[in-house]
Protein backbone atom coordinates (compact mmCIF):
# COMPACT_ATOMS: atom_id res chain seq x y z
CA UNK A 1 0.00 0.00 0.00
CA UNK A 2 1.22 3.99 -0.88
CA UNK A 3 1.85 5.62 2.39
CA UNK A 4 -0.60 8.47 0.55
CA UNK A 5 -3.18 6.05 0.79
CA UNK A 6 -5.88 6.26 3.19
CA UNK A 7 -8.27 3.37 3.92
CA UNK A 8 -12.02 4.08 3.60
CA UNK A 9 -13.71 1.08 5.76
CA UNK A 10 -17.97 1.34 5.94
CA UNK A 11 -20.04 -1.07 8.01
CA UNK A 12 -24.17 -1.87 7.80
CA UNK A 13 -26.40 -2.81 10.75
CA UNK A 14 -29.08 -5.48 10.91
CA UNK A 15 -29.26 -7.59 8.01
CA UNK A 16 -32.49 -5.75 5.86
CA UNK A 17 -33.71 -6.81 2.87
CA UNK A 18 -32.63 -2.94 1.44
CA UNK A 19 -29.11 -4.46 1.70
CA UNK A 20 -29.89 -6.76 -1.70
CA UNK A 21 -29.87 -3.08 -3.13
CA UNK A 22 -26.74 -1.92 -1.39
CA UNK A 23 -24.43 -4.52 -2.06
CA UNK A 24 -25.45 -4.16 -5.62
CA UNK A 25 -24.00 -0.59 -5.76
CA UNK A 26 -20.97 -2.10 -3.67
CA UNK A 27 -20.43 -4.33 -6.24
CA UNK A 28 -20.36 -2.39 -8.89
CA UNK A 29 -18.06 -0.02 -8.14
CA UNK A 30 -15.71 -2.80 -6.28
CA UNK A 31 -16.24 -1.61 -2.51
CA UNK A 32 -15.96 -3.72 0.24
CA UNK A 33 -17.92 -3.64 3.58
CA UNK A 34 -18.93 -5.35 6.31
CA UNK A 35 -22.60 -6.40 7.72
CA UNK A 36 -23.03 -6.86 11.19
CA UNK A 37 -26.14 -9.09 11.11
CA UNK A 38 -28.43 -10.69 14.23
CA UNK A 39 -28.44 -14.87 14.13
CA UNK A 40 -31.55 -15.11 16.06
CA UNK A 41 -33.71 -12.38 14.22
CA UNK A 42 -33.43 -13.93 10.87
CA UNK A 43 -36.19 -16.49 9.93
CA UNK A 44 -35.70 -18.90 6.82
CA UNK A 45 -37.49 -16.32 4.78
CA UNK A 46 -38.36 -13.05 4.65
CA UNK A 47 -39.95 -10.98 7.24
CA UNK A 48 -41.54 -7.57 7.97
CA UNK A 49 -40.26 -6.10 11.51
CA UNK A 50 -41.35 -2.11 11.70
CA UNK A 51 -41.40 0.67 9.73
CA UNK A 52 -39.04 3.98 8.68
CA UNK A 53 -40.51 6.55 7.65
CA UNK A 54 -43.32 4.93 6.11
CA UNK A 55 -41.54 2.38 4.33
CA UNK A 56 -41.96 -1.30 5.83
CA UNK A 57 -38.63 -2.46 6.14
CA UNK A 58 -38.01 -6.49 5.97
CA UNK A 59 -35.01 -8.66 7.18
CA UNK A 60 -33.61 -11.19 4.80
CA UNK A 61 -34.19 -14.96 5.00
CA UNK A 62 -31.59 -16.96 5.84
CA UNK A 63 -32.34 -18.69 2.22
CA UNK A 64 -30.78 -15.80 0.28
CA UNK A 65 -28.12 -14.15 2.80
CA UNK A 66 -25.15 -16.40 1.20
CA UNK A 67 -25.89 -15.37 -2.32
CA UNK A 68 -26.86 -11.44 -0.88
CA UNK A 69 -23.28 -11.09 1.20
CA UNK A 70 -21.38 -13.16 -1.12
CA UNK A 71 -17.77 -11.62 -1.02
CA UNK A 72 -18.73 -9.07 1.94
CA UNK A 73 -17.46 -9.39 5.25
CA UNK A 74 -19.65 -10.72 8.27
CA UNK A 75 -19.67 -9.07 11.77
CA UNK A 76 -22.31 -9.60 14.97
CA UNK A 77 -24.54 -7.36 15.92
CA UNK A 78 -25.16 -9.82 18.82
CA UNK A 79 -28.15 -12.38 18.81
CA UNK A 80 -31.40 -10.51 19.23
CA UNK A 81 -30.56 -6.68 19.37
CA UNK A 82 -30.49 -6.05 23.09
CA UNK A 83 -29.63 -3.51 25.35
CA UNK A 84 -27.34 -5.39 26.28
CA UNK A 85 -25.50 -2.92 29.13
CA UNK A 86 -29.31 -3.52 30.76
CA UNK A 87 -28.64 -6.97 30.93
CA UNK A 88 -27.27 -9.64 33.11
CA UNK A 89 -24.05 -10.90 32.73
CA UNK A 90 -25.11 -14.32 31.79
CA UNK A 91 -27.35 -13.41 29.19
CA UNK A 92 -25.36 -10.53 27.90
CA UNK A 93 -22.74 -13.32 27.48
CA UNK A 94 -25.20 -15.90 25.48
CA UNK A 95 -26.05 -12.68 22.99
CA UNK A 96 -22.58 -11.86 22.48
CA UNK A 97 -21.34 -15.31 21.83
CA UNK A 98 -23.71 -17.40 20.47
CA UNK A 99 -24.76 -14.69 18.19
CA UNK A 100 -20.96 -14.80 16.86
CA UNK A 101 -20.88 -18.52 16.65
CA UNK A 102 -23.91 -18.69 14.89
CA UNK A 103 -23.34 -16.39 11.94
CA UNK A 104 -19.98 -18.24 11.57
CA UNK A 105 -21.09 -21.21 10.94
CA UNK A 106 -23.68 -20.59 8.75
CA UNK A 107 -21.40 -18.21 6.53
CA UNK A 108 -18.34 -20.17 7.47
CA UNK A 109 -16.13 -17.18 8.21
CA UNK A 110 -14.30 -16.29 11.09
CA UNK A 111 -16.56 -13.12 12.47
CA UNK A 112 -14.00 -10.84 13.97
CA UNK A 113 -16.16 -7.85 14.32
CA UNK A 114 -18.85 -6.93 16.74
CA UNK A 115 -21.43 -3.72 16.49
CA UNK A 116 -23.41 -2.65 19.97
CA UNK A 117 -26.76 -2.70 19.30
CA UNK A 118 -28.58 0.37 20.01
CA UNK A 119 -24.71 1.96 20.35
CA UNK A 120 -25.16 0.81 24.06
CA UNK A 121 -22.26 -0.77 26.09
CA UNK A 122 -20.09 -0.58 29.04
CA UNK A 123 -16.98 -2.06 30.56
CA UNK A 124 -18.20 -5.51 31.52
CA UNK A 125 -19.93 -5.80 28.27
CA UNK A 126 -16.61 -5.03 26.77
CA UNK A 127 -15.08 -7.34 28.24
CA UNK A 128 -17.27 -9.89 27.50
CA UNK A 129 -17.08 -9.14 23.65
CA UNK A 130 -13.24 -9.47 23.58
CA UNK A 131 -13.57 -12.36 25.49
CA UNK A 132 -15.86 -13.95 22.42
CA UNK A 133 -13.25 -13.28 20.29
CA UNK A 134 -13.92 -10.05 18.24
CA UNK A 135 -10.94 -7.95 17.48
CA UNK A 136 -13.13 -4.72 17.62
CA UNK A 137 -16.57 -3.52 18.41
CA UNK A 138 -18.01 -0.25 17.05
CA UNK A 139 -19.85 2.42 18.72
CA UNK A 140 -22.47 5.07 17.41
CA UNK A 141 -19.94 7.97 18.06
CA UNK A 142 -18.16 9.78 15.74
CA UNK A 143 -13.68 10.68 16.08
CA UNK A 144 -12.05 12.93 13.27
CA UNK A 145 -9.18 10.16 13.58
CA UNK A 146 -10.92 6.58 14.43
CA UNK A 147 -7.65 4.77 13.88
CA UNK A 148 -6.07 3.09 15.90
CA UNK A 149 -8.46 3.72 19.05
CA UNK A 150 -7.90 3.67 22.59
CA UNK A 151 -9.73 0.63 23.01
CA UNK A 152 -10.53 -1.64 20.48
CA UNK A 153 -13.51 -2.53 21.97
CA UNK A 154 -14.73 0.74 21.48
CA UNK A 155 -13.98 1.79 18.19
CA UNK A 156 -15.70 5.06 16.79
CA UNK A 157 -16.26 5.50 13.32
CA UNK A 158 -16.34 8.95 11.35
CA UNK A 159 -19.02 9.42 10.79
CA UNK A 160 -23.10 8.05 9.68
CA UNK A 161 -23.12 8.02 6.05
CA UNK A 162 -26.13 10.52 5.99
CA UNK A 163 -24.33 12.84 7.85
CA UNK A 164 -23.75 16.58 6.09
CA UNK A 165 -20.58 16.86 6.63
CA UNK A 166 -19.14 13.53 5.65
CA UNK A 167 -17.04 15.10 2.73
CA UNK A 168 -15.31 17.85 5.37
CA UNK A 169 -14.80 14.44 7.67
CA UNK A 170 -13.44 12.44 5.08
CA UNK A 171 -10.71 15.17 4.33
CA UNK A 172 -10.07 15.59 7.58
CA UNK A 173 -9.70 11.75 8.48
CA UNK A 174 -6.55 12.02 5.80
CA UNK A 175 -4.26 12.66 9.19
CA UNK A 176 -5.10 9.37 10.53
CA UNK A 177 -5.16 7.25 7.34
CA UNK A 178 -8.83 5.72 8.16
CA UNK A 179 -12.13 7.09 7.02
CA UNK A 180 -14.91 5.01 8.69
CA UNK A 181 -18.36 5.41 7.99
CA UNK A 182 -21.76 3.50 8.80
CA UNK A 183 -25.56 3.05 8.68
CA UNK A 184 -28.39 0.83 7.20
CA UNK A 185 -29.75 1.05 4.27
CA UNK A 186 -33.28 1.15 5.15
CA UNK A 187 -32.60 4.82 5.56
CA UNK A 188 -31.97 5.47 1.70
CA UNK A 189 -36.15 5.79 1.63
CA UNK A 190 -36.07 7.78 -1.80
CA UNK A 191 -34.93 6.89 -5.49
CA UNK A 192 -32.50 10.73 -4.57
CA UNK A 193 -30.97 8.76 -1.88
CA UNK A 194 -30.11 5.72 -4.16
CA UNK A 195 -28.28 7.91 -6.46
CA UNK A 196 -26.78 10.22 -3.70
CA UNK A 197 -24.97 7.57 -2.29
CA UNK A 198 -24.20 5.93 -5.30
CA UNK A 199 -22.49 8.90 -6.63
CA UNK A 200 -20.65 9.28 -2.66
CA UNK A 201 -19.43 5.30 -3.47
CA UNK A 202 -18.11 6.46 -7.10
CA UNK A 203 -16.17 9.35 -5.62
CA UNK A 204 -14.98 7.28 -2.64
CA UNK A 205 -13.43 4.36 -5.27
CA UNK A 206 -12.19 7.34 -7.56
CA UNK A 207 -9.75 8.76 -4.91
CA UNK A 208 -6.63 7.38 -5.89
CA UNK A 209 -5.38 8.70 -2.67
CA UNK A 210 -7.63 6.27 -1.09
CA UNK A 211 -8.96 2.77 -1.51
CA UNK A 212 -11.17 0.36 0.34
CA UNK A 213 -10.40 -1.69 3.27
CA UNK A 214 -12.66 -4.15 5.73
CA UNK A 215 -12.80 -2.83 9.55
CA UNK A 216 -11.28 -6.20 10.95
CA UNK A 217 -8.17 -6.54 8.98
CA UNK A 218 -7.45 -2.76 10.19
CA UNK A 219 -6.27 -4.34 13.50
CA UNK A 220 -4.46 -7.41 11.49
CA UNK A 221 -2.49 -6.29 8.00
CA UNK A 222 -4.19 -3.05 7.68
CA UNK A 223 -3.55 -2.83 3.97
CA UNK A 224 -5.80 -1.87 0.79
CA UNK A 225 -7.18 -4.24 -0.94
CA UNK A 226 -5.06 -5.36 -4.42
CA UNK A 227 -7.37 -4.29 -7.02
CA UNK A 228 -7.93 -1.02 -5.27
CA UNK A 229 -4.53 -0.72 -3.95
Amino acid sequence: MSTRQMIVVQCWDDGVTTDARLVDILRRHGARATFNLNAGLHARQRQAYWSYRGVEVSRLGWDEMQDVYAGFTIANHSLTHPHLKQMPVAAARREIAEGRERLQQFFRQAVRGFAYPFGSYSEAVMDLVRAAGHVYARTTGQHERPFPPENAMAFDPCCHFLDPDLWARYERARAGGVFYFWGHSYEMVSEAMWAAFEANIERLGADPESCWGDVADLFGAGSCSEENG
